[in-house]
């Protein structure tokens, strides 16, 4: 029988586009680059289009000149801060997803918590060079502590001046020779190692480990901080009932 109507139009366009018989279904992708490289297609430049480049400011040739602009900004910048240093001290990371986690690099700053273990303020820290970044969470103990170290370490080889006059206050270095220290114009401080860890150790799998199930514990763990305040209220009623 013969199709009437819209649909009969829709079937037509496509029993078109099909091929007979038992061929291949044409999927052409005619939506590609011609001639394309991982530097983009290639193709030849005339006079009048590099001429076009060339007026439209296309070619960076203010290079020099900016990197110029940029060492004289960075020699203010230095000046303005003295005698501080021209960075800022900066945590040890992971890098994120299960590809690149194995190196390190460092972050954007500092989490309250470890500033708390290391016992600086955020005021103070944004005062001495620190940088704080009050959404960062520690979800490592090894990685917090590290952290820790190294923030102690910054705190041991800090030098603090008075902030006016000659009178030493709490936390000011008192030895006046101390003070002559020049100013650090790196531009990271105590750079990170960003090199994926060492070999690791092999053991042999006990019948403790093979049967040990880390989902249970993983349960019975949450259940715990999750029942901790009913528990003890039920623990205190019952007491309670046994005095009475």
């Amino acid at each position: 029988g013969s199709f009437s109507g819209p649909f009969s139009q829709t079937y037509r366009q496509v029993a078109d586009k099909m091929v007979k018989h038992n061929k291949i279904i044409p999927n052409a992708h005619f939506h590609k680059k011609w001639q394309s490289s991982s530097r983009g297609p290639l193709h030849l430049i005339t006079w009048s289009e590099l001429l076009d480049a060339v007026l439209t400011s296309s070619f960076r040739f203010d290079q020099p000149g900016k990197k110029k602009a940029r060492r004289l900004k960075r020699a203010a910048k230095a000046a303005a801060i003295v005698p501080r240093p021209l960075a800022r001290l900066r945590p040890v990371v992971r890098c994120p997803t299960e590809k690149h986690c194995a190196k390190v690099r460092l972050g954007r700053g500092f989490s309250l918590a470890e500033l708390k273990a290391a016992k600086i303020t955020p005021q103070i820290a944004n005062s001495i060079g620190v940088a704080v970044d009050h959404r960062r969470t520690n979800k490592s103990t090894n990685a917090f502590s590290s952290n820790v170290q190294r923030l102690q370490g910054y705190k041991a080889k800090l030098v603090m001046f008075p902030k006016k006059g000659t009178k030493v206050k709490t936390g000011d270095t008192k030895d006046a020779s101390a003070r002559d220290v020049t100013q650090s114009l790196e531009k990271t401080l105590m750079p990170a190692d960003g090199s994926p860890d060492g070999p690791f150790d092999f053991i042999e799998v006990s019948s403790e480990m093979k049967n040990h199930s880390s989902y249970q514990q993983l349960c019975e763990t949450r259940n715990a901080k999750k029942l901790a305040g009913i528990r003890k209220k039920m623990k205190v009623e019952k007491d309670a009932e046994k005095k009475n």
